[in-house]
C-alpha cells in the first residue's frame, strides 16, 4: 500500500489551521480524542449525530473544513466527531478491514454513554454518518449496534467482507450515498488507489440491508432537480420495510463529500438530516413532540414565503454555514415573511422549538 497509500493521504490531508477544543476519553488503557459541539439553542433533550472521518484524516482539519459548530447550531443537535487511532502510519477505524485489536465499536458506544451522563441527550435519536473509511465504520456500527442507533448514513464507504458475514442485531434506518465514478472506493467494491477489492459492491450492500430491514417490493425512484452545472445527477431509491432503506446514487460522483448547495444540487449534510428526521415507515426517534410542525410555501420562493406554525414562535433565518441573518416573531397559524432582501441561494428557517425547514430564494 506504500505508494498508493501516499497518494490517497495527499488527497485527504490539508494543512491544519485554527484550533478545536479536543476532549479526551479513557478507553482500553489509553486516551481517545473527540470533539463535541453543543448547539446554541436546543430542545430539552438533544439528538446526537456522530461524524466519522476518513483514512488518514484528523478532527481538527475536519472542523476547519466543515464548521461543525455551525452544523450543530443549524440542526439543534449535539455533534460528536471522534478521532481514530493511528495504525500503520495513518489514522483509521477498525471497520474489520484488517486484523486489529482496537475496539472502536465499543469506544464509540461507551463515549455515547459518557456524553449522556453529562448532557441532556435523547438516546432515542442517535445517528451516525461517516465518509470513506468512516463510512465503512458507520456500516459496522449499524450492524453491531442497530438496537441503539436510530439511523445511519455511510458516504463513500462499503461493508467489509468480514462484516458482511454478520447478521445485524436489529433493522436500522439506512441511507447509503455513493458516487458511480469513485476511484478510491469504487461502486463495484474495487479501488484504483489501493488495488483489489475492499468490500461488498453497492448493489450487494443494498441487498444486504434489504434483507436486514425486511424490505419488499420495488423501490420508489426519484431524480433530484438538476439545478447546477456540476456534472452530477442525484437519484434516490427508497425501499420500505421494518426500517426504511435508501440509496442516493450520485451519477458521475467522485470520492467527495458534496457540501455547498450553491455549487452542487444538494448538500450531503442537509440530505442526511432530512432523511434522519423524516418518518416514512420506520421510526426515527423524532416524534411530533420533539419535531414541531413548520410548513412553508412556495419553495423555491422569489421572496415572499408563507409559513404555518402550531404556536407563536420566533423564526430564525440562517445561511448554509449556520449564521443568523434575521429573526422574525410570528403568530400561530399562517404568516408571510419577506425574504426578498436575501441574495439568491439556500437558507434554513428555524423555530424557537427547533423545527427546521430549508428554502431556496431565487430571482426567477
Amino acid at each position: 500500500m506504500g505508494k498508493k497509500y501516499g497518494i490517497i493521504l495527499s488527497l485527504l490531508l490539508l494543512t491544519t489551521a485554527g484550533f478545536a477544543q479536543i476532549q479526551h476519553f479513557e478507553w482500553q488503557n489509553g486516551q481517545r480524542e473527540y470533539l463535541v459541539k453543543i448547539p446554541a439553542q436546543h430542545n430539552e433533550t438533544m439528538p446526537v449525530l456522530y461524524f466519522l472521518h476518513g483514512l488518514g484524516d484528523n478532527i481538527t482539519r475536519l472542523d476547519n473544513e466543515f464548521h461543525f459548530q455551525q452544523v450543530a447550531d443549524a440542526f439543534g443537535w449535539m455533534l460528536v466527531v471522534p478521532q481514530a487511532l493511528s495504525q500503520g502510519g495513518a489514522t483509521m477505524w477498525n471497520a474489520a478491514m484488517m486484523n486489529s485489536n482496537i475496539d472502536d465499536s465499543g469506544f464509540l458506544m461507551a463515549l455515547l454513554d459518557s456524553l449522556a451522563a453529562q448532557h441532556p441527550v435523547d438516546l432515542d435519536s442517535v445517528f451516525f454518518t461517516g465518509f470513506s473509511m468512516g463510512g465503512f465504520m458507520t456500516h459496522r456500527m449499524a450492524i453491531e449496534h442497530g438496537d441503539r442507533i436510530t439511523a445511519c448514513a455511510p458516504v463513500s464507504g462499503l461493508i467489509t467482507h468480514a462484516m458482511a458475514s454478520h447478521t445485524p442485531v436489529a433493522p436500522v434506518k439506512m441511507l447509503h450515498i455513493h458516487g458511480t465514478a469513485d476511484p478510491v472506493v469504487g461502486w463495484d467494491g474495487n479501488s484504483q488507489y489501493f488495488g483489489g477489492n475492499l468490500g461488498l459492491n453497492v448493489d450487494a450492500i443494498i441487498n444486504y440491508w434489504k434483507n436486514a430491514n425486511h424490505c419488499t417490493g420495488e423501490p420508489v425512484i426519484d431524480t433530484l432537480p438538476d439545478l447546477h452545472n456540476d456534472g452530477l445527477r442525484f437519484v434516490r431509491y427508497t425501499y420500505e420495510g421494518d426500517a426504511e432503506l435508501r440509496l442516493l446514487k450520485v451519477i458521475g460522483g467522485n470520492h467527495n463529500w458534496y457540501l455547498n448547495e450553491n455549487q452542487y444540487d444538494i448538500s450531503y449534510f442537509n440530505e442526511i438530516h432530512k432523511f434522519f428526521t423524516t418518518n416514512s415507515g420506520g421510526t426515527t426517534g423524532l416524534g411530533e413532540a420533539k419535531q414541531p410542525s413548520l410548513q412553508l410555501w412556495p419553495n423555491p420562493t422569489t421572496g415572499q414565503v408563507n409559513i404555518e406554525v402550531e404556536a407563536d414562535t420566533e423564526i430564525t433565518v440562517l445561511d448554509l454555514l449556520g449564521r443568523t441573518l434575521a429573526r422574525h416573531q410570528v403568530r400561530k397559524g399562517t404568516n408571510t415573511l419577506d425574504l426578498s432582501g436575501l441574495p439568491e441561494g439556500v437558507y434554513f428557517l428555524k423555530t424557537s422549538e427547533g423545527a427546521v425547514r430549508k428554502t431556496m430564494v431565487s430571482d426567477q
